[in-house]
């Protein structure tokens, strides 16, 4: 395989993760709205905790657990970040492609 078609295969893998990313995004708003009606707090660290054991049980490599644990810890912070949106009426941060 040629370091082109490699890099063309980086181009699709990452157009997925970033629709991953986003399917999942979703879902944290939709956990936002439901904290929310239910008067839960939007940090729940319990959670959070089983969130990283179950990404670090499910890594099968190269990817270290240390580097699945601080991936997924950022993911959780901008998802917990879109959950205070909902919760909280924060501002959102506007997407790379909109003016500012």
């Amino acid at each position: 395989m040629s370091i082109d078609e490699l890099r063309r295969d980086i181009d699709d893998i990452d157009e997925q993760i970033v629709q991953l990313l986003n399917k999942r995004a979703r879902c944290a708003l939709q956990v936002g709205r439901f904290k929310k009606e239910a008067g839960l707090d939007i940090y729940q660290p319990d959670r959070e905790r089983d969130v990283l054991e179950h990404v670090r049980r499910r890594n099968g490599g190269p990817l270290d657990d240390g580097a699945v644990t601080r991936l997924f810890e950022r993911i959780i912070d901008e998802n917990r970040r879109l959950e205070r949106v909902v919760h909280e009426g924060a501002p959102r941060r506007p997407a790379a492609s909109e003016p500012n």
